[in-house]
């Protein structure tokens, strides 16, 4: 296609800005640590199962001090986990944990890795978890992480010992890592992966094992650790004026979304390592034991090494620039070994160093964060040398591999723009996490064969710079980004992502209709492109009628939406579906919700998810109509209690007083709000009083540990570890007589079908004798347990405990944990009419 160019040179002025997702810009200091890390050919690949498993302290002094190749490999991206800082679970809340790992690795040094498994929540043994995985799926994944990485030492965060006596997840990544190890080397396991990748044997397999292994300090201490080796992960780093464990601190508090927000540590502190497998080591100090970790562990290595040990050796933290010379003649060297495992590494890495001592600035930013399928988007380019070296700008090359010349000598510290286009294929597909592109089953995730590992979706939009740096060729590849800015904030970034011409949503997730009256809902379309033109249509259930049957939308500008109102007629007796919009266009078909995710501490996130809304004819009375609602680490349970036709306002924890909460029929605590929010160990005999004279408080579940308030109940209340994580366990209903099981709504054994992830956690095991348990529910092979629902009579009103997962359920339009809440906030109603 035909490609208009301006060219532009400008000086370069000094300008202060306001960083937020930025290029890497690294000072002379990290610089020099790069080169460190260079010249040193050792890897090690620490394996768990979820996001925050990970030990930042080891992962850190590995990257760090050792200067090793370091990655972590999760299992999962923790979708079945809770959000505490929005509203986002399951598959968005596994997008934002992914990123939340690739932050604290960017602090940490290391790399991150994935299989395919799905966290579909907590599994109390291995044997659960590998079935719910699909275990040889899982199995290879691990194998071809290991074969792709290559580690030289493999490290386990979890016990393979320890099967039942803690998370499945857990123990699962144990043991596939110990099984894997096995077969790494066997060109009979999964030889289809040996097209991509080729047999590798890691040196040896070790268990990060701590005190809490064994229950105790004291404990620990007892223990015979001559086969385990002692690290200092206190080491301090001058040049970066930070210990090894404030760095990791510093890593680990980037899982945000899980509250790991921590003070940094410094000093001396010492992490374990037990040997498992391999090559056993006579010097417990060093697990490279008897591994040539310098160039000479390459053929043709040596002369490599011997130039880039000299710069290391000689460092000029004031010009870099000055090593170009050396650096390119390395670079030449390595461009021609015959290892194509450490050549691709390396020369990464040599490049990334190359860049850095040249102060060069390359950058692609287009017009706009997105594009659709079958436009021209402009670019904006800008290329900057400087440092005192002979650079030259031959071509670029954009991703339709259209090159185009330059030539252009980029003199000291002088800033070359140009604007370019860039044309996005016709049968270019939406940006979106590849993992979710298919859907999955519980356990597993759907891939193509060469995302598998990966994670994220690699860029498609690409630029390359073709230079000559004294008169050496080399290639620089920058992916498109959208570079603007905000006045509150500065400069700030955004990738550059496709989405569909059309998207739809409709604006609620659950639809519950309590009644046979007709309810109006709302559709809201966004255009891709401009001047999208079509209709829209609703799927439904078969028994449910949806009026008009299609809409016209005719959107004038990208971006814009446009609303419309469809109404939705129920049957008369219960009945439970999908709504589904469906958007027209052309010859196409628009049935995905395309869905941002946007907090300042991780990259914004695209992500195109099947637009489904579920309709609820619900068979449903309550008592009661103004609930107060006091909110914990985010849920959507007010919108859901919104939807049976409740008035729910949002109570801050300054604003809990006896005059405010008199006005409610019953207050609902948010979920783990006593592990979160400060204020309400100040409020808490306010509450209580409330009680007192007559209201209703309902307390949704909190965790054993980090409990913000003296106490969470009136009357004696221990809350535990337990939890009934088979969401199909059968429920046995105990006090059969209490008003809580048959007010206003009969409740029975069907009310606990449909229920999704688990029946509930954090149950408490021990209560006073004023709590009456309601509920019997145990995981297969265990005893029951009682405490997922307590009752009891305080003063005039109600105290209610539940672990029952009801922040799970609503989202999911279970009818039985509505119609079950609603009992719960009618307590001690049935006077009223």
């Amino acid at each position: 296609m035909r490609r208009h160019l301006h060219f532009i040179v400008l000086l370069l002025f000094t300008s202060s800005l306001t960083l937020a997702q930025q290029p890497k810009k690294p000072t002379s200091s990290e610089i020099f640590e790069s080169i460190k890390k260079l010249n040193f050919l050792g890897s090690v690949l620490y394996v768990a199962a979820h996001p925050d498993d990970e030990n930042t302290r080891l992962i850190s002094y590995m990257s760090n001090e050792v200067k090793a190749r370091t990655a972590y490999l999760s299992l999962t991206r923790g979708d079945g986990g809770q959000n505490l800082i929005g509203p986002e679970i399951r598959e968005l809340l596994g997008v934002m944990r992914t990123q939340e790992l690739l932050a604290a690795r960017r602090v940490d040094g290391g790399e991150q890795l994935f299989t395919r498994a799905n966290d579909f929540g907590y599994s109390k043994h291995p044997d659960e978890t590998l079935s719910i995985w699909d275990k040889d799926k899982v199995l290879s994944d691990v194998v071809l992480a290991i074969r792709k990485f290559k580690p030289d030492v493999i490290i386990n965060r979890f016990d393979h010992r320890r099967a039942g006596r803690t998370h499945g997840h857990h123990t699962s990544s144990a043991l596939l890592s110990m099984e894997a190890f096995e077969l790494v080397n066997n060109p009979l396991s999964y030889p289809e992966q040996l097209s991509t990748t080729g047999l590798w044997q890691p040196k040896r397999l070790f268990y990060n094992t701590s005190w809490w292994r064994y229950g105790s300090r004291e404990e620990f201490e007892k223990v015979d650790k001559s086969n385990m080796v002692m690290v200092d992960v206190g080491v301090y780093y001058p040049l970066k004026g930070l210990s090894n464990n404030e760095l990791a601190s510093i890593a680990s508090s980037k899982h945000l979304c899980q509250g790991f927000g921590r003070l940094t540590q410094r000093g001396t502190q010492q992490e374990y390592i037990e040997f498992l497998k391999g090559e056993a080591l006579n010097d417990n100090a060093n697990v490279f034991e008897g591994i040539d970790t310098s160039w000479n562990r390459i053929k043709g290595g040596k002369s490599i090494g011997d130039q880039l040990l000299d710069i290391e050796n000689n460092f000029n933290f004031r010009n870099p620039s000055e090593h170009l010379p050396k650096l390119l003649q390395a670079y030449q060297l390595l461009s021609k070994i015959e290892n194509e495992h450490w050549k691709t590494i390396k020369i990464k890495e040599l490049k990334s160093i190359i860049e850095a001592c040249a102060g060069l600035y390359l950058e692609v930013s287009a017009e706009t964060n997105w594009a659709t399928s079958d436009e021209t988007i402009n670019l904006n380019i800008e290329v900057l040398n400087r440092s005192q070296q002979s650079v030259i700008l031959r071509s670029i090359n954009t991703t339709d591999d259209l090159q185009i010349s330059k030539e252009i000598n980029l003199d000291e510290n002088t800033k070359f723009n140009f604007k370019e286009s860039i044309s996005i294929p016709k049968n270019q597909k939406p940006t979106t996490p590849y993992w979710l592109a298919e859907k999955g089953t519980l356990g597993m995730y759907k891939a193509e064969a060469k995302f598998i590992g990966l994670p994220e979706t690699p860029r498609v939009f690409n630029v390359d710079f073709n230079l000559l740096i004294n008169k050496i060729p080399i290639t620089f590849t920058r992916p498109v980004v959208y570079r603007y800015s905000k006045p509150d904030k500065g400069e700030l970034y955004k990738p550059f992502e496709i989405i569909p011409e059309a998207s739809a949503k409709i604006s609620e997730q659950v639809i519950i209709l309590d009644s046979e009256a007709q309810r109006d809902i709302e559709v809201i379309v966004k255009a891709g492109r401009d001047n999208l033109e079509g209709y829209v249509q609703l799927a439904h259930p078969n028994d449910w009628s949806v009026f008009p049957e299609k809409q016209k939308i005719n959107i004038e500008y990208r971006g814009q939406e446009q609303r419309l109102t469809f109404t939705v007629i129920p049957p008369k007796k219960q009945s439970e579906g999908l709504l589904s919009p469906m958007v027209h266009v052309g010859e196409h078909i628009y049935t995905r919700e395309l869905i941002e995710i946007d907090y300042d501490h991780i990259p914004f996130q695209t992500v195109l998810l099947p637009s489904e809304s579920k309709i609820v004819r619900l068979d449903i009375q309550k008592r009661g109509e103004n609930i107060g609602y006091i909110e914990g680490a985010g849920d959507v349970v007010p919108e859901s209690l919104r939807q049976i036709g409740y008035n729910v306002s949002i109570i801050k924890p300054e604003d809990i007083t006896s005059e405010n909460l008199n006005r409610f029929d019953a207050i609902v605590i948010g979920i783990r709000a006593y592990n979160t929010v400060e204020e309400l160990k100040f409020k808490q005999q306010i509450l209580f009083d409330y009680v007192a004279q007559g209201g209703n408080m309902v307390v949704q579940y909190n965790t054993s540990h980090r409990v913000k308030v003296d106490n969470i109940a009136p009357y004696d209340l221990k809350l535990s570890r337990d939890r009934v994580t088979d969401e199909y366990a059968d429920v046995t209903l105990l006090a059969t007589n209490h008003e809580i099981l048959n007010y206003p709504n009969k409740i029975t054994s069907k009310d606990f079908e449909g229920w999704t992830q688990e029946r509930g956690l954090y149950f408490p095991n021990e209560w006073g004798n004023e709590f009456t348990p309601i509920l019997s529910m145990n995981d297969k092979g265990e005893s029951a347990k009682s405490g997922s629902l307590l009752v009891a009579k305080h003063g005039k009103g109600h105290y209610i405990y539940t672990g029952l997962s009801f922040f799970r359920e609503f989202p999911a339009g279970v009818s039985g944990a509505y119609r079950l809440f609603a009992n719960m906030l009618s307590l001690g109603k049935n006077n009223i009419n």
